[in-house]
């Protein structure tokens, strides 16, 4: 069951519209994480970092990183109208958004030692404010993955999977920015 409830025209006009603003909303956001990442730098240099295990970092890195592949995948079925693929890629998304969601919060949190210093601060506050997003992405992609159920999207017409692609990957990006930051750059702090 497809549905074309706007023709394509006004589809086109209205799908130009939307991506201005969801990439007004991705700079903006943009603007929100940089200042964390300045905020990380301007308090701890690059001589100290917080004591983060390592082994969870990467993992929960490598996870967001493949959960980039399999969304880019359900993006080009759908765009091609393989509906099969594309649902079974967002589901693998959904999960390893939520794998990576588990490890960070779940594991990586409570096993982490701080004294309450800034190195403490600077992590859950950047840890959190992107396991917000990450949230929200499983969120949306929860939304998608439903619609792609119901049949609501064609090769025509699959703003909604393009636009949680977008979302998805500018979450992943700003994490290959947070990793190093976090768990590689300068020593740990004592």
């Amino acid at each position: 069951m497809t549905t074309h409830a706007i023709s394509p025209v006004e589809y086109r006009k209205k799908l130009s519209a939307n991506r201005l603003g969801l990439w007004l909303f991705i700079v903006s956001d943009a603007f929100i994480f940089g200042g964390l990442l300045v905020s990380r730098f301007y308090l701890l240099g690059t001589s100290e970092r917080p004591e983060v295990n390592q082994v969870v970092g990467l993992v929960v890195t490598s996870v967001l990183l493949l959960s980039s592949f399999f969304m880019n995948r359900a993006e080009t079925a759908i765009a091609h109208n393989d509906r099969k693929t594309f649902l079974f890629s967002t589901l693998i998304t959904l999960v390893l958004g939520t794998i990576f969601l588990i490890g960070v919060v779940g594991v990586e949190w409570p096993i982490s030692h701080f004294d309450g210093g800034a190195a403490s601060s600077l992590f859950f506050t950047m840890t959190g404010f992107h396991a917000f997003h990450v949230l929200t992405g499983v969120i949306f992609l929860l939304v998608v993955y439903r619609n792609g159920r119901n049949g609501h999207y064609s090769a025509e017409q699959h703003w909604a999977v393009e636009a949680c692609a977008v979302y998805w990957h500018f979450v992943d990006v700003v994490w290959i920015f947070f990793y190093p930051a976090l768990y590689l750059i300068g020593l740990p702090a004592l």
